[in-house]
């Protein structure tokens, strides 16, 4: 969650960058995220240490050799002062006490080399790391922003989402171009339901900062510690489980920095414009798919992937994603998706195909109302959560649906906490006024009930189970409205004839008060006159 004290302490930083010549906001945001990203490697460099003092073993990987680089250092005359600087000055603590020049010096000559050397050989940490540049021009600007950011609180593994998400929301165009983190406890509860497995291959289409991925390898250390102990499993889950798509460069090195500090240096986060390129490589290649993709309206007719329209004949960019999770997930593959209101209930002959699909081919899951308010300040538009499974032969006998009313936090553009910040997220135990508060516990415990309990449910409850008949028999409408019942109270009335009596007895009594007054008139009319 962005604070306002570190909201101040970004907004001091992106300032002091402005006001020493970089005007351009990505160029600020790549720079701040290279510097951010080298703290980072500091921080998991001095985790993995004391871990390896607490169990008496050796570090298994030193990112900071104190070894020189082979870039030769000259003096302000040209003459070659050194053969190289060792690694270890770029440990941050080391790089924050260097003099101002030469800290310039060590960031415009051996930094992106440094980093361009994490990953193994042909990793796409490496390749997205060929593009970056250092352009931060003074070594004192430079030695401003490094003091300023050693002041940021990095600690905690969401906090660096935190930082990209409000360094986003200061680049113009990211609103324009869906560029925009998921809240985490929104990608946590997406998360929890599909309950990601050691064996899994996890893929998000649309990735960003690669928020899904990481709460995915969140969960795993949380519920299946043991995969790091087993040699096999630990291989798959850091080498080959995680795959990332997007087409913004920059979104690229921002998640593939991410999943790099979270100790996924060889994450698959590659290009791909999942809409338009042929997707023969990747089909049914994943076993859960966790997205939120950026929905802009239509493409052109020609640009759209011809294995995608072979799905759902459509230019709309909302069903050609549905169409590409069911080209990438494997058979028995799980889905959890965010999409706009409009692909539950519109009447369009594609988005009619597109749930009867969901339903009649596979197995449609679940559907989760989301409050209008979720994605505020970017979009305030309507979504919800479908979650599926890919069978090919159908599987759907009833829909869940839930109403999820209320998130943790404020529904305006502020998004204020309503709840202590610990107590976000889908595993929060919460006192009974905090879950009038946050849904989220509510909606996955009741998720974990729709085979059970949540098939009895009345239509009027937060949540219920609706046949998959019903549902066609409906137009295969997925919006909970259509199949809620209003409870309305029990109204007793009076019988016609008492009411029309009662009425007649106040008609007389105001024809009497009539008389009353007519009467009191005249005698002062009468007085006045003999007076």
């Amino acid at each position: 969650m962005i604070t306002g004290d570190l909201k101040s302490k970004v907004d001091a930083i992106w300032n002091a960058m402005w006001t020493g010549g970089l005007s351009n906001p990505q160029t600020v945001m790549e720079q701040l995220t290279l510097l951010l990203f080298l703290k980072g490697l500091d921080d998991a460099q001095t985790l993995a240490e004391r871990q390896a003092r607490a169990r008496g073993t050796a570090l298994e990987r030193d990112l900071f050799p104190d070894q020189l680089d082979g870039i030769a250092i000259h003096d302000e005359n040209g003459e070659k002062i050194a053969d190289g600087r060792s690694y270890a000055d770029l440990r941050w603590p080391r790089f924050v006490a260097l003099p101002a020049a030469e800290m310039q010096e060590a960031a415009q000559n051996h930094l992106i080399p440094f980093l361009r050397r994490l990953g193994s050989d042909g990793a796409p940490l490496r390749k997205h790391m060929a593009s970056a540049r250092y352009e931060i021009p003074t070594g004192r600007l430079l030695s401003k922003v490094v003091d300023l950011i050693s002041d940021l609180p990095m600690k905690q593994r969401d906090t660096k989402g935190d930082l990209y998400e409000y360094m986003l929301s200061k680049v113009a165009a990211a609103g324009q171009n869906g560029q925009f983190r998921t809240p985490r406890h929104i990608i946590n509860l997406m998360v929890a339901m599909t309950e990601p497995r050691r064996d899994d291959f996890i893929c998000d289409p649309a990735c960003g900062t690669a928020g899904f991925l990481v709460a995915a390898a969140d969960y795993l250390r949380a519920h299946d510690a043991d995969a790091w102990t087993n040699t096999e499993a630990r291989q798959h889950i850091e080498s080959r489980m995680f795959h990332g798509h997007d087409f913004d460069g920059t979104m690229l090195r921002l998640g593939a920095m991410n999943m790099a500090l979270h100790g996924f240096e060889d994450a698959s986060i590659v290009y791909r414009d999942s809409l338009t390129q042929e997707h023969g490589d990747e089909a049914e290649a994943y076993s859960l798919i966790l997205a939120n993709p950026p929905f802009a309206g239509s493409l052109d007719a020609e640009a759209v992937a011809k294995d995608l329209t072979r799905i759902v004949n459509t230019r709309k960019t909302e069903l050609l994603f549905l169409a590409l999770f069911l080209r990438l997930l494997k058979r028995g593959g799980r889905a959890a998706v965010v999409v706009p209101d409009g692909v539950l209930f519109s009447s369009n002959k594609a988005h009619k195909e597109v749930r009867r699909m969901l339903v009649e081919d596979q197995q449609l899951q679940g559907v989760v109302k989301l409050p209008a308010g979720v994605f505020r300040p970017y979009a305030g538009v309507s979504t919800a959560i479908l979650l599926f499974q890919r069978t090919d032969s159908g599987g759907t006998e009833g829909v869940w649906f839930y109403d999820l009313h209320a998130d943790g936090l404020s529904l305006d553009d502020k998004r204020n906490l309503l709840v202590s910040e610990d107590k976000l997220g889908p595993w929060a135990e919460l006192s009974e006024d905090e879950a009038k508060l946050n849904d989220l516990p509510d909606a996955l415990a009741r998720w974990q009930e729709r085979e059970g309990a949540e098939k009895d449910n009345p239509r009027t409850a937060r949540s219920f189970v609706v046949p998959k008949e019903e549902i066609a028999a409906a137009g295969y409408d997925l919006s909970l409205n259509r199949y809620r019942e209003i409870e309305h109270d029990a109204v007793e009335h009076e019988p016609p004839t008492e009411i029309l009596s009662r009425l007649r007895e106040m008609e007389r009594d105001i024809f009497d008060g009539l008389e009353e007054l007519e009467k009191m008139l005249a005698e002062d009319n009468t007085n006045v006159a003999a007076e």
